[in-house]
């Protein structure tokens, strides 16, 4: 009875055993599934690159506006929002505030009409210009208060969302303002291996309208896409294979027979 018992134990071990290999081997994606950049076999292979994307400001953007000249002192009535947490921020790379990213930050708002208010300045309109512009447009009046005015204008505003099948999801600040599609799926920790490369979605909003567009990471004329620069408030999403989707139903159909082996063998366990 007893060597009986310890057959039957021993020929559910082996099935659950078996089974999880062949959900294991059965999931496994090819190669060429995965791979990047795959078009091309000559080490000089050449790809025209798309242009460098220069973001302009809009409503809504909060700026860093730090203004320096010969006379410390002059300066300070000029930056009334001069602290710590918005010059570590600016001088940080490229990276996601995992804590909040949605906290408040010090800065200038971009209002509805586009533009800030600068103490003594008064109004500068600042929309669709880009943060080089809009230095040299803030350093002009300046020269009436101070002796060789410095401004350094940076927009606290630049975000990305990086949502599905990535190792870690979320949304990052961009603070030099300049961000790729694989810099943001690097920053995600890449595409995991149930991610769709073939096709990634790049969700953008221009003129009120929503734009979606479509990326192949395995080729590579990707260099080429207009989604290859990001712009602020894009959205990035890796849709899961179907390998994802067999590979959860494989483990649904699985784990309950599973799970019934286990229990009967605990009971035994209990009986001896």
């Amino acid at each position: 009875m007893k060597q009986r018992i310890t057959q039957n134990c021993t020929f559910l071990l082996r099935f659950i055993l078996l089974a999880s290999i062949a959900c294991q081997l059965t999931s496994c994606a090819s190669t060429k599934e995965l791979s990047y950049f795959q078009n091309g076999q000559n080490a000089t292979d050449l790809v025209s690159a798309t242009a460098r994307y220069t973001p302009t400001i809009q409503p809504g953007d909060i700026l860093s506006i730090q203004i320096s000249s010969l006379n410390p002192e002059a300066s300070t009535f000029f930056n009334p929002y001069t602290s710590f947490a918005v010059a570590d921020r600016a001088s940080q790379p490229m990276a996601a505030n995992s804590t909040s990213p949605l906290q408040p930050v010090s800065g200038y708002m971009v209002d509805a009409d586009g533009a800030v208010e600068l103490p003594v300045i008064g109004k500068l309109s600042v929309k669709g210009l880009t943060v080089a512009q809009i230095r040299e447009r803030v350093r002009e009046p300046l020269r009436e208060y101070l002796k060789e005015p410095t401004v350094n204008v940076r927009n606290l505003t630049f975000r990305i969302s990086v949502m599905g099948e990535v190792a870690r999801p979320s949304l990052f600040t961009v603070p030099n303002e300049q961000l790729t599609l694989l810099e943001a799926l690097s920053l995600a920790g890449d595409v995991t291996i149930f991610g769709r490369r073939t096709d990634v979605l790049v969700i953008r909003e221009e003129n009120g309208q929503r734009k979606f567009g479509h990326v192949d990471l395995t080729r590579r004329d990707l260099f080429s896409s207009p989604y290859y620069y990001l712009h602020p408030n894009d959205v990035v999403y890796v849709e899961p294979s179907k390998v994802r989707a067999a590979t959860a139903d494989r483990t649904m159909q699985v784990a309950p027979i599973a799970i019934s082996a286990l229990s009967f063998l605990a009971i035994i366990a209990t009986r001896f």
